[in-house]
């Protein structure tokens, strides 16, 4: 079944995503029509559809990205280093997007291409949707409709106290997030993977559920997690929570001055770090013009190395 992907060309198939993320002109945030782009190397993760969907997966492109969204057919699209370079880890990559819509192209696959690079294996999750209108023209209205933003706290000390708030509920999302990490589990041998070193990262959305994997999946074994720009309220922690790098930029909605997560994980005792940046807004992927958040993903790298994820076992299992 997974033959094909030991000829997997990346290079290939990043100039192919280059070639979409620059083909169109306007980056001002207007949404644009997109024909769903070719996925030939997309594994089925067969964990069911959405209930009452109204409308079939398609995809719109805005700010230069492709984005999915009404997604009913969760799939899993590996990333493998070059022969010879793989250390053994491996990534699964939580794109965002609000549960609504998936941010494939900043989120997903040019982090995976980037992860790839550096030997590590990763493997982009498209993961199920919550249901928006069908049609393009309804979907922009319903973007762009009012929103009431919340409320700051004007004591930052009970911002960080304060629990959260009730999140939606994400069975759907982590049922796929534990299939696309038992197939991974499953295909170590074939795909060079160590299965002590398999972590999640995720943005926005994406940062959310790869919080969420983390403290209420009974499947997931998870390594190490990287949260990016995603919700910084205070958690409760299982004793065996891994190891965690969180980024996020202080004009970022998502911030307001906490830092609740950031010291549940250190009142644990688990290991944390965490980089705010002075600027980057919100949705950055791998990095935006003249921007500090845009050096967060080498000192990830840095991260993984000092704590000997990307570290290849020798021959002995050492």
């Amino acid at each position: 079944m997974f033959n094909r992907l030991k000829n997997l060309t990346l290079a290939s198939i990043f100039i192919c995503l280059l070639f979409l993320a620059k083909s169109v002109v306007a980056q001002d945030g207007t949404i644009y029509p997109l024909d769903a782009p070719a996925e030939p190397n997309a594994i089925l993760l067969g964990t069911g559809g959405v209930e009452d969907q109204p409308a079939k997966e398609t995809w719109f492109r805005q700010w230069g990205d492709p984005m999915a969204r009404n997604i009913t057919t969760a799939t899993l699209t590996p990333f493998l280093p070059e022969p010879g370079k793989a250390n053994g880890a491996a990534v699964i990559v939580a794109p965002g997007g609000g549960y609504s819509w998936l941010s494939l192209g900043n989120e997903g696959w040019e982090v995976a291409e980037a992860l790839a690079k550096q030997g590590v294996a990763a493997f982009v999750l498209k993961y199920r949707l919550y249901p928006t209108p069908g049609e393009l023209e309804d979907f922009k209205a319903w973007m762009n409709r009012p929103r009431t933003p919340p409320p700051a706290s004007a004591d930052s000390s009970k911002t960080a106290a304060a629990p959260r708030a009730p999140q939606r509920d994400l069975s759907d999302q982590l049922e796929d997030a534990e299939a696309a990490y038992a197939l991974i589990v499953k295909n170590a041998k074939q795909w060079g993977v160590d299965v002590d070193r398999i972590g999640m990262i995720g943005f926005s959305a994406g940062a959310g559920l790869t919080m969420h994997s983390t403290l209420h999946s009974k499947t997931m074994k998870l390594a190490f997690i990287g949260p990016i720009y995603g919700g910084m309220g205070p958690v409760e922690v299982p004793k065996n929570a891994p190891p965690m790098f969180n980024a996020i930029a202080t004009d970022d909605f998502l911030f307001r001055g906490q830092f609740g997560v950031i010291e549940s994980w250190f009142k644990a005792g688990i290991p944390v770090e965490l980089h705010l940046y002075q600027n980057g807004g919100h949705g950055f992927g791998l990095g935006n013009p003249n921007r500090t958040s845009n050096r967060w993903f080498d000192a990830f790298v840095h991260w993984m190395d000092v704590n000997n994820f990307l570290k290849a076992k020798d021959k002995t299992g050492k």
